[in-house]
């Protein structure tokens, strides 16, 4: 194998190591995302029920 073949294998090499690291964080950054979407919907659906225990106390408490 002459040098240029071998500079262009390291070349290629190196290239392909660049690629598999940005494809792992960006990977990683879709899940943080994703989990971040799921933690605000938990969120969210947690205050409703919060509000509709609240409610349901008020109510409670009129009945008696």
């Amino acid at each position: 194998m002459s040098n240029s073949q071998q500079d262009e294998q390291q070349a290629l090499e190196k290239y392909l190591e660049e690629k598999a690291k940005q494809d792992q964080e960006n990977q990683q950054q879709q899940e943080a995302e994703s989990l971040s979407e799921y933690e605000a919907c938990v969120l969210r659906e947690s205050d409703k029920v919060k509000e509709l225990i609240a409610e349901a106390q008020r109510d409670a408490g009129k009945d008696i």
